[in-house]
């Protein structure tokens, strides 16, 4: 790419050929790319920065006189730390430096801006060309606003990069729409093992830092990976234990979360094992939608959302069908009961599903206290579409025996302890496992109840949700009384 330097008619203009730095191939991917949106969680040192001032220079090399591009750090510090990096990193015949005012002029009079993103009504104004935002965990939330609405005129693309810090920041959320597949965004995860397996990093001395730091602040800044702040529900560790292969088995039930633009329809099958089997993930018309969820379901036990629109949806695909659908309504209680039902199944992993959107829906879903109760949902801006198909398929598993975890687990303690006793005994056939559970009664379950941490609270036989307030007992299981 030639280009001429219009710096004034006192200076030779200069001419080049253009030659992109070498960047290695995940490094590469993770920034250019045509989606508008690039959202990029990297460890530290993992070649993020060193891709976005590329980028950033090549945008501005397509633009015109006077033109602004933007890098935006959370404070003036860190911009500097970018500006000196580009200055050393272009020729000096190619381009003009303000040291005050942060700026770098190219050939062609696009000017590189470095701002900070500590006052973010200072960013409100200016049309913006294309824009970096740097450690965005670490910016202001409203900084992103400003700088969004910079892009409007010109409709320019953003890079928007960092180290993760917790879960309760906006890119962390964004980060988690993009992940799922938001139109418009391309979403891309770097590790200092990336960086280490392309020649960028050394392998030791990110070996030397793993023994030195904290493991949750290790895996932050080296594997770009959000610790658990305590508001997930289920447990970050929880979740990545049941994370394997999409299961190959065939599937008993399916899980409906309905929606037709915004949101996704999402269908989760499970198989006998608590295995996720299959996974539907669309946005279409209802009437696309209903013919979709049939095809897929067949004449499987199915649990749909039954909430607002999709009340009838449930009776299209109950008019002429085989009675498989059952229809769930969420509100504040019920979905209480659906997602500690679902917590439960997932810290004793009785669950497993693949990493993905789904994994990703359950490592950003939150609960929070308020007045009324406990709220379960996602963060806002954040799907959680694949959690409650999941949470439906699990309870219409629950259902298809009633009380079949309470079961499950008197069986696994009976069987540990058949096999201490006697480790040659013989499985149980037919009905000989539920006659020796008689025998132990009351002994096994209180047993169970104890190696699993249950001892304060109840679990409903039907569902697997805990039980906080009145419960429906026959001295040994306990029912919600809607489950009842």
């Amino acid at each position: 790419m030639t280009k001429t330097s219009p710096f004034g008619p006192a200076m030779k203009e200069p001419e080049a050929d253009y030659v992109r730095p070498w960047l290695y191939p995940r490094q590469l991917a993770a920034i250019f790319h045509g989606e508008r949106y690039g959202i990029v969680e990297a460890s530290t040192k993992a070649g993020k920065t060193v891709a976005c001032l590329v980028w950033l220079v090549e945008q501005a090399m397509h633009g015109g006189e006077g033109q602004a591009f933007w890098w935006v750090a959370p404070v003036y510090a860190q911009a500097e730390i970018a500006f000196r990096r580009m200055k050393i990193g272009l020729p000096k015949e190619y381009r003009v430096v303000n040291e005050t005012k942060l700026t770098v002029t190219l050939a062609n009079g696009a000017v590189i801006w470095f701002k900070s993103g500590e006052k973010p009504d200072t960013l409100y104004g200016e049309d913006v060309g294309a824009a970096v935002i740097d450690e965005a965990s670490r910016v202001r939330e409203e900084a992103w606003h400003a700088i969004r609405s910079t892009l409007t005129a010109t409709q320019g693309p953003v890079r928007i990069i960092g180290n993760v810090k917790g879960r309760r920041n906006w890119f962390y959320h964004l980060a988690r729409r993009a992940e799922g597949g938001e139109p418009g965004m391309r979403y891309a995860r770097l590790t200092a093992m990336d960086a280490v397996e392309a020649g960028v990093l050394n392998a030791a001395e990110v070996q030397d830092a793993e023994r030195a730091l904290p493991a949750a602040v290790f895996r932050e800044l080296y594997l770009a990976e959000a610790s658990d702040d305590g508001a997930n529900p289920f447990g970050l560790d929880a979740i990545a234990a049941c994370v394997t292969d999409m299961s190959a088995a065939a599937p008993i039930c399916w899980g409906w979360d309905l929606a037709k633009s915004r949101d996704w329809t999402v269908g989760i099958a499970l198989d006998a094992e608590g295995g996720v089997c299959r996974l539907e993930r669309w946005q279409a018309p209802w009437q696309e939608t209903i013919a979709r969820v049939r095809e897929a379901a067949g004449e499987l036990p199915a649990l749909v959302d039954a909430t607002g629109a999709g009340d009838p949806v449930l009776e299209a695909l109950q008019r002429g069908g085989a009675g498989n659908f059952a229809g769930f309504k969420f509100s504040a209680t019920s979905k209480q009961q659906l997602m500690e039902g679902l917590a439960v199944a997932i810290q004793r992993r009785e669950l497993r599903f693949p990493d993905g959107v789904l994994r990703a829906e359950l490592d950003s879903f939150a609960f929070e206290y308020t007045r009324t109760g406990v709220r379960y949902a996602a963060p806002e801006g954040v799907h959680d579409d694949c959690v409650c198909a999941l949470a439906l398929a699990w309870r219409k598993a629950r259902e298809a025996e009633p009380a079949s975890g309470v079961l499950g687990w008197m069986m696994r303690v009976l069987a540990e302890q058949r096999e201490t006793s006697n480790p040659k005994a013989p499985e149980p056939r037919g009905n000989e496992g539920t006659l020796a559970m008689n025998d132990t009664g009351a002994d096994l379950y209180a047993a169970a109840r104890q190696r699993l941490g249950l001892d304060a609270r109840w679990l409903c036989a039907r569902c697997g949700g805990v039980i906080g307030g009145s419960r429906v007992t026959d001295g040994v299981q306990s029912w919600h009384p809607e489950c009842r």
